[in-house]
Formats: structure tokens, C-alpha cells, sequence
């Protein structure tokens, strides 16, 4: 597809750079909203189980740690384009 629409416009570097932006913002938003329905979650677990809050906060930073995965993929991705 990107062959045909670059020979419509006659430049290669321009629609590659598109595609590179196009993966890095979508690439963000995915964790963005995951990572505030997470903290946002684990900050309401804690505050109703004060006495489990080690426990949740272990495993907020595990999910943390795997969503930001998501992005950066999403970086690498980019650079593969």
C-alpha cells in the first residue's frame, strides 16, 4: 500500500516518516490509558485494604513494568519501518 500511494505522490521518505509517526503515537496511547486505569485501580485497592497495600503495590509496579513494554515495542517498531 505504500508503494502505490508513493508513486501517487512521488516520495517514499515522506509517507516512511508518516508511518513512523502514525506507530509512535499510537504506540502511546495504548499504555497511556493502561497505565491510568492500573495506578487508578491500585491507589482505590489500597485505600480500601490499607493492610494489603505492599502486595498491590508489588504487583502495580510488575504491571507497570509490562505495559511499558507495550511502548517501547511500539518505539522499535518505529525504527524498523
Amino acid at each position: 500500500m505504500f508503494q502505490l500511494l508513493a508513486q501517487v505522490t512521488g516520495d517514499l521518505d515522506a509517507i516512511t516518516s508518516i508511518g513512523r509517526g502514525l506507530v509512535i503515537g499510537l504506540a502511546a496511547i495504548g499504555p497511556g490509558i493502561g497505565l491510568g486505569i492500573l495506578i487508578g485501580k491500585s491507589v482505590e485497592a489500597m485505600a480500601r485494604q490499607p493492610e494489603y497495600a505492599g502486595q498491590v503495590r508489588t504487583y502495580m509496579f510488575i504491571g507497570i513494568g509490562l505495559i511499558e513494554a507495550l511502548a517501547l515495542f511500539g518505539i522499535a517498531f518505529s525504527f524498523i519501518i
